[in-house]
């Protein structure tokens, strides 16, 4: 599996949003420039990331993205899956019947081991921590 252009994108913007104060909204363009987003691109992706209850979209000129909900409670796995769909390693893990060997194949079990893993991990990562960790890395390099 490999993170999709769009999937970076999402995660970046969520990460911006998660390092305003809490509530903050902030411009689409503000995000776009801090996070290297082309504009048009930023767009879609938050469509994304508002559908899926990550942020929450304020139209007008004085509209802007905040999180939807505190950033301890969403999940990296949440951000990623809001842009990429659900995760999955293999195709015989999403439909059994893709695959006639996956009754008795002893290497399906190890995709599923591996996706369970993958997702526990991203699913343990929340924003509000990996927020935390961007300030420390930054206030190093300053």
């Amino acid at each position: 599996m490999r993170l999709t252009r769009a999937g970076e994108y999402g995660v970046r913007c969520a990460l911006y949003l998660a390092l305003q104060p809490a509530g903050g909204e902030t411009s689409r363009r503000r995000v776009s420039e801090a996070m290297r987003i082309p504009l048009p691109f930023l767009g879609k992706i938050a469509q994304q990331l508002a559908h899926a209850g990550i942020i929450q979209i304020t139209k007008g000129a004085k509209g802007g993205y905040r999180l939807a909900r505190p950033a301890e409670k969403i999940s990296l796995l949440e951000v990623v899956e809001a842009i990429e769909g659900p995760l999955n390693l293999n195709l015989c893990l999403l439909q059994s019947d893709s695959c006639d060997r996956s009754h008795f194949c002893p290497v399906h079990e190890v995709w599923l081991e591996a996706q369970q893993c993958l997702q526990k991990t991203l699913g343990k990562a929340d924003l509000a921590s990996l927020a935390s960790l961007e300030k420390c890395r930054q206030n190093e390099i300053n």
